[in-house]
């Protein structure tokens, strides 16, 4: 079955090393607007060929799109004339817009997923053997993809041993703001207002692990990222003034000095790890 990969990443790229432990199975074709990685992604062994051409990846029984979320709107689009019996699946961070922007025609052909995994790397040199394994693959919207499409979907993230997830959309889009869009935005937010305060000698000296694990997905793409804050728009700001609340409320309890209620207050926070 030949399995054609759009962007060829992080995401592209680990789905690639993934499914190429099934070669009596799949078939890897990979496709990038950027030549320089169709180059790396054949020289890691990160697929079996580079399509040459947009039209060679549209013949593909399966075509998998792990480009940024705009990005994805705009190629389900071109795909319009694909085979009925084919399946696309795409891997965006966020999935409302995308789910609604699937022209009506084609909808039962398209499953929307979002892996929750990733690293703050990009690029084919990122990708990563078992990126996927034991991690949540979301699928939204499923009862609008066809049954074929569904089974094909399912066959390929029970290979690449994620655990599937069902879920609405919207509620999807809300859910990440919270848990993954939102932690970027404060990741980006830690890391310029340090810059801007401290020099870099200063910073090297004293950044700790508790530093870089924090301000590491400020390393993130800011192409793909820019793109999802777009997409999940009100979603994200209503996040990010609940994150504030919270910071406002730490800001007032050492003000006041009511180092009591501080105290409580990260009690809360450590419960979280009883959750994880």
């Amino acid at each position: 079955m030949n399995i054609g990969i759009i962007g060829l990443g992080l995401m592209g790229g680990s789905l690639g090393l993934a499914l190429k432990k099934f070669p009596q199975k799949y078939h890897i074709i990979g496709y990038d607007h950027n030549k320089s990685h169709q180059e790396e992604a054949l020289l890691l062994n990160l697929v079996d060929e580079i399509a040459e051409n947009f039209e060679d990846i549209k013949k593909c029984s399966v075509i998998i799109l792990t480009i940024p979320v705009d990005a994805i709107i705009d190629t389900i689009k071109r795909l319009k004339d694909i085979n009925p019996n084919s399946t696309i699946i795409d891997f965006g961070s966020s999935k409302s817009k995308i789910s609604n922007s699937i022209p009506k025609e084609m909808r039962k052909l398209v499953v929307t997923a979002h892996p929750m995994t990733g690293t703050e790397k990009f690029g084919p040199t990122a990708s990563v053997e078992n990126l996927y394994t034991d991690k949540v693959m979301v699928v939204c919207d499923i009862e609008k993809s066809g049954e074929l499409q569904r089974d094909m979907a399912n066959s390929i993230f029970e290979d690449i041993k994620a655990k599937v997830v069902f879920m609405d959309a919207n509620e999807h889009d809300r859910h990440a703001a919270f848990i993954s869009h939102m932690p970027h935005a404060v990741s980006y937010a830690l890391a310029n207002s340090v810059m801007k305060q401290e020099d870099s000698a200063n910073i090297v000296a004293l950044a700790g692990g508790g530093f870089k694990s924090m301000s590491r997905i400020a390393k993130s793409s800011p192409n793909m990222w820019e793109d999802i804050f777009r997409q999940n728009r009100e979603n994200l700001l209503e996040s990010i003034e609940v994150f504030n609340k919270e910071m406002l409320l730490c800001k007032k309890m050492i003000e006041d000095e009511d180092w009591e209620a501080l105290h409580q207050w990260m009690l809360e926070a450590n419960t979280l790890h009883d959750i994880l």
